[in-house]
């Protein structure tokens, strides 16, 4: 008999105790509160592209002058004219300065008439041969008198050719009273002013013309990098772009002249030489430049903004967002990062999602909102601050 009174009691506050749960639910004020859902994070996300993607090998160089000329006058004299402005473009042949022209053409002139007279004293002896023939024929003149004044009339007419030879250095004397440019190019700052004497030996000159159309520009690249060149090249001609110092610019683009016949053994590169057309005048002799040498096309790369890789302690991965809008952790790995784009070469597929801002706010399973427009600028502007802040 106790069993059963025992389950009796047992069954009765079982029922007490739901029956005043039930009534607690119905009749409360205060409603039963559910759990609260995970709080989203605000982000700013991109889509993994897939297009065409240049492959560079990147170097620093040093812009050439394709020819780099110092005028400098080939005779002793005053300088009576300045033909030109300091930083002209000047073609060749173009008339830069005048030496006083007159000894020099008054030993033109002394060499003309010496010549002048030593073709009368030929024509003399020539008149005087013919002469002493006709007699000798008639025996009325020797042997010895005959050859004698053939001798005479060579040696006269060798005078006149050194007459001659006189004449043509004096004329080229004359003509160096004015200096020309040798190139097409650009003027330097002027040595010599209008009334000094200038001399052959003059270190610097008159002025010094350089040609900067087209120009070169000397780069180099890891010696490790050689074989791919070599490679290449022999495909046909590399393209070089040149870039400003912030590699921000483009300043010209050109084309990959030769590889030097050496290694630097002292740093481990290599040089290399490339012509630009120059058209803008944008390189400028003893600037320096960033070097880009096109060696190939990767065909449907995989790129993204540069923001969206971070760095780790396992290297770079990115911020995934899958298709429940959350988030998880990819490795990746980044071939370049060129013209505002990182080339992912492998953890990327493409049409992806990838986090490109408020990366610090994320754990691995948080629920992310894309933010976009104006909103999207103010977290960029927020996570720039909040990244700076001790």
């Amino acid at each position: 008999m106790r069993k059963p009174i025992v389950l009796l009691v047992i069954a009765l506050v079982v029922a007490t105790l739901a029956g005043g749960g039930a009534w607690r639910y119905f009749h409360s004020d205060k409603p039963v509160q559910a759990s609260p859902a995970p709080p989203t994070v605000p982000v700013v996300a991109e889509t993994v592209l897939s297009h065409d993607v240049p492959i560079y090998l990147r170097g620093v160089g040093t812009v050439i002058a394709y020819n780099n000329v110092v005028v400098r006058s080939q005779i002793t004299g005053q300088l009576i004219r300045i033909a030109f402005t300091q930083g002209q473009t000047v073609h060749k042949g173009d008339l830069l300065a005048e030496i006083d022209p007159r000894p020099y053409q008054a030993q033109l002139d002394q060499a003309v008439s010496n010549r002048d007279r030593d073709q009368a004293q030929v024509v003399n002896a020539q008149s005087n041969l013919d002469r002493y023939s006709q007699l000798q024929k008639k025996g009325f003149a020797s042997t010895q008198l005959v050859e004698t004044q053939k001798a005479q009339l060579v040696q006269l007419q060798s005078m006149v050719k050194a007459d001659e030879a006189v004449i043509e250095q004096m004329r080229t004397n004359l003509s160096y009273a004015k200096l020309t440019s040798p190139i097409d190019g650009v003027t330097g700052i002027r040595q010599i002013d209008e009334g000094n004497i200038i001399h052959p030996t003059d270190v610097n000159g008159l002025v010094d013309v350089t040609q900067i159309q087209p120009i070169s520009l000397i780069f180099t690249l890891p010696q490790t990098d050689f074989v791919q060149i070599q490679q290449q090249m022999a495909k046909g001609t590399l393209t070089v772009y040149a870039y400003s110092q912030n590699d921000q610019t483009q300043l010209d683009q050109g084309k990959l002249d030769l590889i030097d016949n050496q290694i630097l053994q002292t740093t481990g590169t290599v040089r290399l030489r490339a012509s630009f057309p120059n058209a803008k005048r944008l390189l400028w002799p003893g600037e320096l430049v960033n070097a880009r040498l096109l060696i190939d096309t990767r065909h449907d790369g995989l790129t993204v903004a540069p923001s969206a890789v971070q760095l780790g302690p396992h290297g770079s991965f990115v911020w995934v967002i899958g298709s429940d809008e959350t988030v998880q952790v990819r490795p990746v790995t980044v071939g370049q990062i060129v013209e505002g784009r990182a080339l992912i070469e492998s953890g990327l597929k493409a049409n992806e999602k990838v986090v490109t801002d408020g990366q610090y706010r994320l754990q691995v399973g948080s629920l992310v909102r894309e933010l976009h427009g104006q909103a999207a600028k103010s977290i960029n502007l927020q996570s720039s601050v909040e990244q700076q802040i001790p």
